[in-house]
């Protein structure tokens, strides 16, 4: 796959008879550094074992679920936010060689399961106070937000003084 040139500043390599393993990280400035285990298959796949934790429990993460999970969310600019360890610095992804063999296509299942639970989620819903007609706002994020919403929804005279945000 690679030549010993190519690889030889690696730390944490590894090489198996279909993929390679190195030590990466992606970097989050409310937590941290995130520590992983890179597998790059000759299929083109990259699969990502967290080791940020000892209790940690995620193995088999792409790129992007890994950078989410280290708490980087939202930019989608993993191959500049996750790392490899070169020469005792942080490389970026897009500045090593392990790129030449990434296809999108190899982490197929997983982008799927992505998608499907990027579509699970609620946008903020407003409820009019039957007292004062003041539309007030819930935020749906988490499921006990959704329960406040719906019991607010199906109260008769729901008024601005059970809204759960001003408690």
């Amino acid at each position: 796959m690679f030549t010993e040139e190519e690889l030889k500043d690696m730390e944490g390599l590894k090489r198996g008879s279909d993929f390679i393993e190195v030590k990466c990280g992606c970097t989050s400035k409310k937590y941290g550094d995130a520590i992983g285990r890179l597998r790059v298959f000759t299929n083109g796949q990259f699969l990502i074992s967290c080791e940020c934790t000892a209790a940690c429990d995620q193995e088999k993460l792409t790129p992007y679920d890994f950078e989410k999970h280290s708490g980087k969310e939202g930019t989608r600019r993993w191959k500049n936010h996750i790392w490899v360890v070169m020469n005792n610095k942080k490389v970026p992804l897009w500045r090593t060689v392990l790129l030449k063999y990434y296809k999108h296509a190899s982490n197929g299942a997983n982008e799927l399961r992505r998608l499907r639970a990027k579509r699970l989620f609620h946008r903020d819903k407003f409820i009019r106070c039957s007292k004062c007609k003041k539309e007030r706002r819930f935020r749906l994020r988490t499921d006990e937000e959704c329960r406040t919403y719906h019991d607010a929804l199906n109260a008769k005279r729901w008024k601005c003084a059970n809204w759960p945000y001003d408690k």
